[in-house]
């Protein structure tokens, strides 16, 4: 008996809500459920595009206090103070690092950028092909709700006729089966999103090189002498070339 209720109660309001449910009403708040989604998505966006900015000032600025050092390094050689380059090398060891790493994830807020930025535009491509397919559906569910209501005015002119009742029940089964499929479908799409991997470099040098390498640039130390080339032998003329060269000035003095 409580099975029996139970079916009774699940058919009553199983019924109940299916009439309740309008294809155009939950289309159409799909739609702005979708549209909704949009300012917190520019928002997004433009907070990436923010660290992008503030990147691109660390690293003009890293490399402006590196062209410092470097004036510091120079100066300090000049004046033989080795100490003070060695220092100025260190520091400038550790801009060189630090601009380094501010390059990488420089690149790495680019492509995150061009990654938001490309995301929020297949969005809104997805947004104007769902509204399109809503207004379509839209369009056929008020042709079948016309079609249904002249199909009952045409069947109520038939009474007796159970071949037309069941053919009426076929047809709105089928066009109950068809909208819940197109639910199904918009409710299973969505936008894919990319995952791009970020690879990262080191480098380091070391202080006592740089030292070398400064002197010899500025030429307080030898540089490492080249290879030297070999000369290429004198060309030697032939038989032929000889006789030429010998008739040349007879040949002037005849004429």
């Amino acid at each position: 008996m409580w099975q029996r209720l139970k079916r009774l109660l699940r058919a009553i309001f199983g019924g109940l809500i299916e009439r309740a449910e309008d294809p155009e009403l939950i289309l159409q708040q799909v739609i702005r459920d979708m549209r909704d989604k949009l300012p917190q998505m520019n928002e997004n966006v433009a907070q990436v595009m923010a660290t992008q900015k503030l990147l691109e000032k660390e690293v003009a600025t890293l490399e402006r206090e590196i062209t410092e050092f470097d004036a510091k390094i120079r100066a300090a050689i000049k004046q033989g103070r080795d100490d003070l380059a060695t220092a100025f090398i260190s520091a400038l060891q550790e801009k060189q690092v630090a601009l380094e790493r501010s390059r990488q994830q420089l690149e790495a807020a680019r492509r995150a950028s061009e990654q938001a930025i490309r995301f929020r535009d297949n969005y809104i491509l997805q947004l104007k092909k769902r509204q399109q397919e809503a207004m379509q559906l839209i369009a056929e569910h008020r042709r079948a709700r016309i079609q249904e209501q002249l199909a009952q005015t045409m069947a109520s002119f038939q009474l007796g006729d159970e071949a037309g009742t069941f053919e009426e029940m076929r047809e709105k089964v089928a066009r109950r089966a068809a909208a819940a499929e197109a639910k199904m479908e918009l409710a299973a799409t969505g936008v894919e999103s990319q995952i791009v991997e970020i690879e990262k470099e080191a480098l380091s040098m070391q202080v006592q090189d740089m030292l070398i390498a400064y002197k010899r640039q500025m030429g307080l130390l030898p540089e490492v002498p080249a290879p030297e080339t070999a000369a290429l032998p004198e060309k030697t003329l032939g038989p032929a070339e000889e006789e030429a060269t010998r008739s040349e000035p007879l040949k002037t003095t005849e004429g």
